[in-house]
């Protein structure tokens, strides 16, 4: 009993492997066979299609030569243009008078120049010394206390008679007591010899100069 139950184990088992070894084989014949119908199916395919590769455009053919053109048209010339001149301008010839003879006018001959002066003409004298017009004396009293000092300068006007008519300053000595001490001393005391003109005859004239006014020294 063991014996037939082991028989019929390995029967069963022996069975197992043969189907599995069946399928084994169905499943390689059936993956061979659809990869073969593959394969015929591709190459089917690729002799349908046939690929053509692409040409270059072809390059179009130059233009024709251009034939002769024809000559341009003669054209005519325009007729000559023929030009007027114009008239010459007559010439009228005027005759010109002679100019007027010149007139020649004889001027008065200059008058002679006055005859030279029989004297020469001088101007006012002073009479005596004019250092004594104006002393240490005249000093003025406050510019003598103030110590101041200076020149000043005058121009005086003379009459006929030789006497001073008018006295100004010419140059201040910067004190105006000393300007005006110079003319009261020159109008006082000056006298001149009057100035004469050019016939001997006395006549007004002007005299200048000036006064230093030092204080004087013990």
């Amino acid at each position: 009993m063991a014996y037939a139950d082991q028989q019929m184990s390995g029967n069963k088992i022996t069975a197992l492997i043969i189907v599995v070894i069946l399928h084994i084989a169905l499943g390689y014949a059936l993956v061979t066979g659809l990869a073969y119908e593959a394969y015929k199916k591709v190459k089917e395919v690729t002799s349908a299609v046939n690929i053509e590769e692409e040409k270059p455009p072809e390059t179009p053919p130059p233009p024709p030569p251009p034939k002769d053109q024809p000559p341009p048209p003669i054209v005519a010339p325009p007729p000559p243009i023929s030009f007027n001149a114009p008239a010459q301008p007559q010439i009228e010839t005027v005759s010109t008078p002679p100019p007027p003879a010149p007139v020649f006018t004889t001027s008065a001959p200059p008058p002679p120049p006055p005859p030279p002066p029989k004297f020469q003409p001088k101007g006012p004298g002073p009479k005596g010394s004019p250092g004594n017009w104006a002393t240490s004396n005249d000093y003025p009293s406050r510019a003598l206390r103030e110590e101041r000092e200076g020149v000043t300068g005058f121009r005086v006007s003379v009459g006929t008679d030789g006497k001073v008519t008018t006295c100004e300053v010419t140059r201040s000595s910067g004190s105006p007591d000393l300007d005006q001490a110079t003319c009261d001393n020159v109008r006082r005391r000056a006298r001149f010899t009057p100035a004469t003109d050019g016939e001997g005859n006395p006549t007004t004239g002007s005299y200048t100069n000036s006064i230093r006014w030092v204080i004087p020294k013990d």
